[in-house]
């Protein structure tokens, strides 16, 4: 049990196997909330939250865990505005893409994340666990809500 334990953790981190990952972005503002898939992509996992500072920097970091999970597909959440429109902070996140996309190979997607740092938010109410944990930011959550329904869609 032990031995199949380490064997399934080293494939998680590594991505062994010819198995690749997805990772989940909620950009905003002041921080990128970042989630990441299982090797199969069937779970969506909270990561971490990069405080956001200089575009570089953020670009690097974001760079940075492509490299790190050898991730095949980036699913970005679009704050698409309630009636559906395109307002100036979804334009801000596709300009950040951009600038991403333009140092790798990675194939991008925007999924619509209306509605997902609440999702989050009540997931994390609705964990058993430390009410303390409450008290921290949603943005690793929030991504892992908008990566889990792209891996949900894509399920046959």
């Amino acid at each position: 049990m032990t031995k199949r334990l380490s064997w399934s953790r080293a494939l998680f981190k590594a991505g062994a196997g010819g198995y690749t990952r997805v990772i989940g972005l909620d950009i905003g503002d002041r921080w990128i909330g970042v989630a990441v898939s299982d090797p199969g992509e069937i779970l969506a996992t909270p990561l971490k939250i990069i405080e956001r500072t200089a575009s570089a920097r953020d670009v690097a970091a974001i760079i940075e865990l492509i490299q790190q999970y050898q991730v095949s597909r980036v699913i970005v959440g679009l704050p698409v505005s309630m009636d559906g429109t395109i307002r100036s902070q979804a334009e801000k996140v596709k300009t950040f893409v951009e600038a991403v996309s333009a140092c790798t190979d990675t194939v991008f997607e925007y999924r619509d994340e209306r509605l997902s740092t609440r999702s989050a938010q009540k997931l994390r109410q609705a964990s058993p666990g430390k009410k303390s944990a409450l008290k921290t930011r949603d943005d690793a959550h929030a991504a892992a809500v908008i990566l889990q329904g792209y891996l949900d869609a894509k399920r046959p």
